[in-house]
């Protein structure tokens, strides 16, 4: 790219402009592309702060976005829009004045647009109780000519995006090459969204002292530690209620991009008295440490029974992740955070890598092609075929056990890193394996936790992630949700990552090897399956799982881990 460039995104509310921002810019982001985007609040926020919607406000806002888009192309970086920009003569002006000026219009009935409207606003102002609103009773003029007309209702989101791309090559902007774009400036997959956060500030504590503060208690502590580090890209701090919403009910981020959990900071009404946007305020840790700022975006209160039905499919208190929401505060705030270096070294130091040590590993081995395995559970034979399965594809493999918070009764982080590293060491081959913590807390949200497990470890550089029937899931009689479904509720290019499906695998005397319902003959009489809770009750009365369920040095590891805990 030669020179920088403006893409200006510009239809009625709804029509699909922000969605296809978000895909255009990770895109163009995975070809090496510098792209800035002017999300519309922001520049409300921050840039046209006080501007009301008559007809001049208007026109001032959409040419203070068309001046700082105009400085980011001849910075020569791409900068993009998804802002209304109503009237025609404005956007004409701003062409005009900016070399390389690429007009999308996101064309969209508005039948459509009502139909698709979460929040029914379009209804009201047909129904005549909002006034002013564009497209209804306040005019919008579609632009005559512009460079891309791509009509939402008619077609999917990746035809229009390949429409998008396809001309801004034709345009020479952009480098023509074969398809979309899937990797990253180190030949691996890219982040989600395109690039990775990093929230980490050079300033230390000291520097949020005499700050109003706010308590994290363990989860919040470790999501803000993933947001920090780049793990949880694109967020850069914790959700307000427009992403909030919009996870819970459609499994995306208000800019369209796919997220199926949200990541919130609770506290009670107490602590967030007299909090209002545009605040700083300094967050401690459980330790008693300030760890980081947030800059106040949003304080509102979540719908935890519309959250609990959504994202756990169930309301039912016992339910692990249904426990957590009841018990954490009714106040949710969301804004942007900075953190500060951690205090204390990071658990299993030998083995804790954030995505850039990640990706920079896999880089250096030459990997092109990662799979990523997620487990909170010793590793017994059938997890060993599973990965060895999807080894055969791939050029390595990420084993990375969750370590942050879980529920009571799951075995303790340091027994199974101990049960990890003696797997690895005599029946993996090392040099395509690499053994890393995901520090993450575990939210038992089944089949919307496995596609967020899948997303976050593509931002560790895994271009494939193991599905397991039961992935996430929190047991007994609680629905984990259709893993399949939740994944093919997307595109494959839309998540980037490659999601490799497995049945639950047993040990086949019919065959003498592991095996799955896919591969082996026989009744239930020929198979040979385990639990983690069987597994736990065998060893805790002294008794060793057979070898062809659990390797003899892993049962070992557990068997002695649970007479040391409990030494009657």
């Amino acid at each position: 790219m030669s020179s920088g460039f403006v893409v200006w995104f510009t239809g009625l509310s709804g029509s699909g402009k922000s969605t296809l921002a978000a895909m255009l810019s990770a895109e163009l982001r995975a070809r090496g592309v510098h792209v800035e985007v002017l999300d519309g609040d922001e520049v409300r926020t921050h840039l046209s702060k006080g501007l009301t919607f008559s007809r001049e406000d208007r026109d001032t806002n959409v040419r203070r976005i068309g001046f700082v888009a105009k400085l980011v192309a001849r910075s020569g970086a791409c900068a993009m829009t998804a802002a209304i920009s109503p009237y025609r003569d404005i956007r004409d002006e701003l062409r005009g004045q900016i070399g390389n000026f690429v007009e999308i219009y996101c064309e969209c009935s508005i039948p459509a647009l009502s139909a698709r409207d979460p929040k029914g606003l379009y209804k009201k102002a047909l129904a005549g109780e909002i006034k002013h609103f564009t497209g209804v009773d306040d005019p919008y003029e579609a632009p005559e000519s512009p460079e891309v007309v791509v009509h939402t209702d008619r077609e999917t989101k990746e035809q229009s995006l390949a429409r998008i791309v396809a001309r801004l090559e034709d345009l020479g902007l952009v480098a023509a090459r074969g398809g979309l774009a899937a990797k990253g400036g180190d030949g691996l997959i890219a982040p989600h969204g395109g690039e990775l956060c990093n929230r980490y500030v050079k300033a230390d504590a000291e520097s949020a002292r005499g700050l109003p503060v706010l308590d994290l208690d363990e989860r919040a502590a470790s999501d803000l530690g993933m947001i920090a580090c780049g793990a949880f890209s694109p967020l850069k701090g914790f959700m307000g209620s427009k992403d909030y919403l919009k996870v819970v009910r459609a499994m995306r981020l208000e800019n369209g991009l796919p997220w199926p959990l949200p990541i919130t900071l609770a506290a009670s009404p107490e602590a967030t008295r007299g909090l209002a946007p545009g605040a700083r305020v300094a967050l401690r840790a459980p330790d008693g440490h300030l760890v980081g700022t947030i800059e106040v975006a949003d304080v509102w209160s979540p719908d935890k029974d519309l959250e609990a039905r959504e994202v756990y499919g169930t309301t039912d208190d016992s339910h692990p992740g249904v426990a957590y929401l009841r018990a954490s505060g009714s106040v949710h705030v969301g804004g942007e955070i900075q953190a500060f270096a951690p205090t204390t070294g990071p658990l299993f130091p030998e083995h804790a890598r954030d995505p850039r040590q990640t990706r920079a590993i896999f880089a250096e081995r030459g990997y092109r092609r990662v799979v990523g395995f997620q487990t909170r559970n010793p590793m017994h034979r059938a997890h060993e075929y599973l990965t060895k399965a999807a080894l055969e594809t791939v050029d390595g493999l990420l084993i990375h056990p969750l370590v942050g918070p879980t529920r009571d009764g799951d075995v303790p982080a340091a027994i199974r890193m101990r049960c990890y590293e003696a797997l690895i060491e005599r029946y993996y081959p090392r040099e395509r394996v690499l053994l890393s913590v995901y520090p993450a807390a575990m939210r038992y949200a089944g089949a919307r936790e496995a596609v967020f497990h899948a997303l976050t470890r593509k931002n560790y550089g895994c271009s494939h992630f193991i599905v397991g029937r039961d992935h996430a899931g929190a047991g007994g009689d609680f629905p984990a949700g259709d893993a399949r479904a939740a994944f093919e509720a997307f595109s494959p290019g839309e998540l980037g990552v490659e999601p490799l499906f497995f049945d639950d695998a047993f040990y086949s005397r019919t065959l003498g090897e592991m095996a799955t319902d896919k591969t082996a003959p026989g009744d239930a009489a020929s198979r040979l399956a385990i639990s983690g809770t069987a597994l736990r009750a065998l060893l805790a009365r002294g008794e060793m799982p057979p070898s062809e369920l659990v390797r003899p040095e892993i049962a070992a590891i557990l068997r002695d881990s649970l007479r040391s805990a409990d030494p009657d």
